[in-house]
C-alpha cells in the first residue's frame, strides 16, 4: 500500500525525470492528460465488472471480458449505448490505457496508439448527453505527440510517451477516487507543475494557503439556499479555489452543491473538468464555459435577461490589473452594460481589477459571501476606481479587506489582499481590515503562510477582533474622512516592541520603573518577586539588586509561575489523553480533515484558557504533527484497521556491490508506521546498549589509529620513519591516512625482534587487529539488531502496538509547549538584560573615562623622547 504522500512524491519525481526541456507549463497537460485518461479506463472496467457481475477476477480478465461484447454483433450497439448512457462516454477495448500498456509490454506500442485511442473517445461522444462535459478534453492542441519537444526523433517520442503511460500504471484510479487521494494528487500534481511554471502559473492555479483563506472564510460565512446550493468562480483556472471551498463545507451542502466557472485558455478550461471529475463531481453538477468572463455576461437566467444568475460564493483570482479586459473583442463594454450600470462608471481601461470584482458582486446572491483577491492598488488608487470604491463602501457592500505578504505568488512578487464582499451587511456595520502581510516563512524563492497564520486570519475575521498591529475594525465614519482610501496603513498601525530610550538615565543612571511597566508577563505571574530584585535610586528610577541570573532563577522558581507550567502539564495531558482515545479507535467513516480541523481547534481554545502561550503557536505544533505524522500514519489504520495497519512493513533495500557492480538488495523489513529506530529502542534497549558499547570501542580504536596515523605523516619522527612506507600510497605517491597491513608485514622483516622500530610495527598491526575485530563484532551485533527488530513487527502485541504508535505520536509534545511557555517568560527577562547593559555606563561615568584616558595619553607623551 502507497500513501497519498509517497503517491505524490513518485508522480512528481516521474515527471521530472521524464518532461527534459519541457516548459512546465505546457508538459503538464499531457502527464494530466493521461492521468485523467487513465481515470476513465478504469472506470470503464470498474462499470463493465458490475455490469457483468465478474466479481474479483484478474483486470486482464475484464478487459477480455469487455472486448468480447464488442465482437458481439448481436448486441453490440445496445451495449455501446448502455455505457453512454451510465458514463456519458465509451471508450473502445483497443483504446483502453490498459491497452496501451499491453501493448508496451508485447513491444508492439506506436506514438500514435495514442492520437488514434483519443480521437476516437471524441468521435465516440457525439451523441451523447454528456458530449460537453468531454469534448475536446483530450485535442490534439493538448496531447500532441507529434511535438518534438518530446523528443527530436519518433523513437525519442515514443520511449518518453511510453515512460509517461507506465507511470501511472499501477494506479488504481477507482479505489484513488473513493479515498480522495486521486483529487488530492491531482491538485498537487497541478501545484508543483505551478511552481515550475513561473510566470506562466497565474494562468491555472491559485496558491494553496491563498485558497485558504479565501475558502475558509466563505465556508464560514455563507448562509447557503437550502436547495441547490451553488459556486461560481468566474475566472476558474484549473478549479483549485473551487475544490479547497468545498473541502470546508458540510456533506450536505457537498452533495448538493452545484459548481459554475468560466476560464478564458483553452488548455487550463480541460484541466477544471479533468479536476473537478477527478474528484468524484458529477457531470450534472458542474457547468464549466470555455469563454471571456467579462466580454459576455455568463451565466444568465434565461427567464431573467437583465439579471445574472445568483450564487451562494463567489470565489476569484483574476488577471491583475488587467490591461486588456475591454478590448479583446470588437465591440467594448459600455457603463450600461448590468454589471457596471449600478455603479456609473467603467474602471480604467488599463486595469481591469475592478471590473472582475463588479462581474462577481453582480452574480453574488443577497445572502451570499464573495472574496476576490486582487493587488493592492485597488485600495487607493484615484479616477475611476476611486469612485468604485467609495460606491463599495457607501452601499455597505465590502465586509472585509484583508493585506497579505508579497511574493506569495509564482507568477508575481507584489503583495495582494483579499477583499470579503456581501449585500447583506447590517446597516453601519462597521468593516474589518487585517494587515497579515508580516506573518509568513520564506520557502525557497516564496513566502508561505503557515497554517497558524490562515488559523490567526479566519478567526480575526470571524470574531471581528481588533489586535494592534494586525487587525482593525474600522467605521464607516472613518473610512470617510479618509476620502474612501482604504491603504492598510491607514487604519493598522505597526506597533513598536522597541523599548524608547531615557536620557536621564543615560545622564544619571538608574532604569526607568516604567520600562518595568511593559513587562506585562513578569509582573502579572511574578510581580512580588520582581520587585523584591530592585530598589528605587530616586523618584522614578531603579536598580536592580540582584544578578540577572538570580532574577531568572526566582522567577522560575515562583508559585504563580510554577502552576502555570503545571496547568500546562495538566491541560496537555488531559488534552493528549482525549485524542489518542479517539484516533486509537478512528474508522473509516471518518473523515480525516474534518478530524484534523477539530484536534487543531481544542487545541487552540486549550491555549486561550491558559494564557501566556501563543494559541497558535499551538495550532502550529498539532498542524505539523498532522503533516509530518498523523495523516500519513492513520492513511494505513483507516485502510487496514489500528493493529494491523500499525503492523505494515516494507522491504529495507540497500545498495550493495559486488565484482564491482551496485546492486539492491532486501536487508529485513521497515515499518510503514512504527519506525525501526522507535521499536528498537522501546523493545530492545539491552540490545541497543551492547550496540552503543561497540560503537564506543570503535571510537577509541579510531582515535588510537588517527593517532598513529599523524605521527607516521609527521617528518623527521621516529614514527616517520619507521611507519610512513607502511600507509596506502595515490598513484602521485602521496601517502593516504591508511595503514596497509601487508606493508607492515613487509616492513617488520627490516628489524630485529624486540627493536624499538618492530615493537612500533607490532603494536600498530595491534591497533589494525583490533579494529578488524571491533568492526566485524559491530556490524554482527546491528545486523543481528535490525532482524530482531524486522522479525518482531508480525509478532507485535495490541499492548506493544499501542506503547509504540503513542510514543511516535505524543512523546516529546508536552515538551514543546513547556520550551514555548519557557522562552516566552525568558523573553521578558532578556528586556532586563538589555535595560541594565543600556544604562549601565552614565554621561558621568564616561566623562571620566574619557578625562583618564586623556591623562594616560598626556603622560605618554611627556615620556616621549625626540632623537634629533
Amino acid at each position: 500500500m502507497k500513501t497519498s504522500e509517497e503517491i505524490k512524491r513518485i508522480l512528481w519525481e516521474g515527471a521530472n525525470e521524464l518532461r527534459g526541456s519541457m516548459d512546465a507549463s505546457k508538459y503538464k497537460d499531457y502527464m494530466l492528460g493521461l492521468m485523467f485518461y487513465k481515470f476513465l479506463s478504469d472506470r470503464t472496467l470498474d462499470y463493465f465488472r458490475k455490469f457483468a457481475e465478474l466479481g474479483e477476477v484478474a483486470q486482464e480478465k475484464v478487459v477480455e471480458e469487455y472486448t468480447a461484447c464488442f465482437e458481439n454483433d448481436e448486441y453490440k450497439d445496445i451495449f455501446i449505448e448502455n455505457i453512454k448512457t451510465t458514463l456519458g462516454y465509451v471508450i473502445q477495448p483497443n483504446c483502453l490505457y490498459q491497452s496501451w500498456l499491453q501493448k508496451i509490454e508485447d513491444n508492439t506500442f506506436e506514438v500514435d496508439d495514442v492520437s488514434n485511442s483519443l480521437s476516437e473517445f471524441e468521435r465516440l461522444i457525439v451523441g451523447t448527453k454528456d458530449v460537453n462535459d468531454f469534448k475536446g478534453l483530450f485535442a490534439s492542441s493538448i496531447i500532441d505527440v507529434s511535438n518534438t519537444a518530446l523528443g527530436e526523433d519518433l523513437n525519442k517520442r515514443s520511449k518518453n510517451i511510453k515512460s509517461l503511460i507506465s507511470l501511472f500504471s499501477d494506479l488504481d484510479m477507482i479505489s484513488l477516487q473513493n479515498g480522495d487521494v486521486l483529487g488530492d494528487t491531482y491538485e498537487y500534481l497541478i501545484g508543483m507543475f505551478a511552481s515550475d511554471a513561473g510566470k506562466k502559473a497565474g494562468e491555472f492555479y491559485t496558491p494553496r494557503q491563498v485558497s485558504e483563506v479565501m475558502a475558509q472564510i466563505v465556508a464560514k460565512s455563507t448562509e447557503f439556499h437550502k436547495s441547490n446550493p451553488s459556486i461560481y468562480d468566474p475566472t476558474v483556472g484549473s478549479a483549485s479555489l473551487l475544490l479547497t471551498v468545498r473541502k470546508h463545507l458540510n456533506r450536505e451542502v457537498q452533495d448538493d452543491l452545484h459548481y459554475y466557472g468560466q476560464e478564458f485558455n483553452t488548455e487550463t478550461y480541460n484541466l477544471t473538468r479533468m479536476n473537478l471529475l477527478l474528484h468524484g463531481i458529477r457531470p450534472e453538477k458542474m457547468t464549466i464555459k470555455n469563454g471571456n468572463t467579462l466580454a459576455q455576461d455568463w451565466p444568465e437566467d434565461p427567464e431573467r435577461p437583465n439579471e445574472g444568475v445568483q450564487f451562494d460564493i463567489v470565489v476569484m483570482n483574476p488577471p491583475y490589473s488587467d490591461k486588456k479586459w475591454n478590448s479583446r473583442e470588437d465591440i467594448p463594454l459600455k457603463v450600461n452594460d448590468p454589471r457596471f450600470a449600478d455603479f456609473g462608471v467603467l474602471p480604467p481601461s488599463s486595469k481591469g481589477d475592478f471590473a472582475y470584482l463588479m462581474h462577481g458582486l453582480y452574480h453574488l446572491g443577497q445572502k451570499g459571501t464573495m472574496a476576490i483577491v486582487l493587488p493592492h492598488g485597488v485600495l487607493f488608487r484615484g479616477g475611476t476606481e476611486a469612485e468604485i470604491r467609495k460606491r463599495l463602501v457607501d452601499k455597505n457592500q465590502i465586509d472585509a479587506i484583508i493585506g497579505l505578504p508579497g511574493n506569495l505568488f509564482t507568477n508575481t512578487g507584489i503583495p495582494v489582499c483579499i477583499i470579503i464582499l456581501k449585500k447583506n451587511r447590517t446597516l453601519g456595520e462597521p468593516i474589518q481590515i487585517i494587515d497579515a502581510s508580516k506573518n509568513f516563512v520564506k520557502v525557497g524563492k516564496n513566502n508561505v503562510l503557515q497554517e497558524k497564520d490562515i488559523a490567526k486570519i479566519v478567526d480575526a475575521y470571524v470574531y471581528k477582533t481588533e489586535i494592534a498591529g494586525y487587525s482593525h475594525v474600522t467605521t464607516i465614519d472613518e473610512i470617510k474622512k479618509n476620502e474612501y482610501n482604504l491603504n492598510i496603513p491607514r487604519y493598522v498601525e505597526d506597533v513598536n516592541k522597541d523599548v524608547p530610550q531615557d536620557v536621564e538615565a543615560h545622564l544619571y543612571g538608574g532604569i526607568p520603573h516604567k520600562n518595568l511597566e511593559g513587562l506585562t508577563l513578569l509582573n502579572q505571574l511574578a510581580k512580588d518577586t520582581l520587585e523584591s530584585s530592585y530598589k528605587e535610586i530616586r523618584d522614578g528610577y531603579i536598580d536592580f539588586t540582584k544578578s540577572t541570573e538570580e532574577i531568572s532563577r526566582d522567577i522560575f522558581e515562583n508559585k504563580k509561575v510554577q502552576a502555570l507550567f503545571n496547568n500546562l502539564h495538566d491541560s496537555l495531558q488531559e488534552y493528549i489523553q482525549k485524542w489518542w482515545k479517539q484516533l486509537l479507535h478512528i474508522n473509516s467513516d471518518k473523515n480525516l480533515i474534518h478530524v484534523k480541523e477539530t484536534m487543531l481547534y481544542d487545541m487552540k481554545e486549550l491555549l486561550k484558557c491558559i494564557g501566556v502561550v501563543d494559541p497558535y503557536e499551538g495550532y502550529q505544533i498539532i498542524a505539523e504533527l498532522w503533516k509530518g505524522t498523523l495523516m500519513h500514519d492513520l492513511e494505513f489504520i483507516l485502510e487496514k484497521g489500528f493493529y494491523e495497519g500499525a503492523k505494515l512493513t516494507k522491504p529495507n533495500m540497500v545498495k550493495k556491490t559486488k565484482n564491482k557492480k551496485t546492486y539492491m538488495a532486501q536487508e529485513g523489513w521497515i515499518g510503514e508506521v512504527i519506525p525501526n529506530v522507535l521499536l528498537s529502542e522501546k523493545l530492545f534497549s539491552a540490545e541497543r546498549e551492547r550496540l552503543t558499547s561497540i560503537k564506543s570501542q570503535m571510537d577509541m580504536n579510531i582515535d588510537i589509529l588517527n593517532e598513529a596515523i599523524d605521527k607516521a605523516l609527521e617528518e623527521g619522527t621516529f614514527e616517520y620513519d619507521v611507519l610512513y612506507e607502511c600507509l596506502e600510497k595515490e598513484v602521485s605517491g602521496e601517502a593516504k591516512r591508511k595503514f596497509v597491513k601487508k606493508n607492515i608485514t613487509s616492513e617488520l622483516k627490516n628489524y630485529e625482534k624486540n627493536s624499538e622500530e618492530y615493537v612500533l610495527l607490532k603494536e600498530t598491526e595491534a591497533i589494525l587487529k583490533q579494529k578488524s575485530s571491533i568492526d566485524k563484532k559491530y556490524k554482527e551485533a546491528k545486523v543481528e539488531l535490525n532482524m530482531l527488530v524486522s522479525n518482531k513487527f508480525s509478532e507485535l502485541t495490541n499492548e506493544e502496538i499501542e506503547h509504540l504508535v503513542y510514543c511516535k505520536w505524543f512523546d516529546g509534545v508536552e515538551g514543546v509547549f513547556t520550551k514555548i511557555l519557557k522562552n516566552t517568560i525568558q523573553s521578558e527577562i532578556g528586556v532586563i538584560t538589555m535595560l541594565r547593559e543600556r544604562y549601565e555606563d552614565t554621561l558621568h561615568d564616561m566623562d571620566e573615562e574619557i578625562a583618564r584616558l586623556e591623562e594616560s595619553l598626556e603622560t605618554l607623551l611627556q615620556d616621549l623622547v625626540v632623537i634629533e
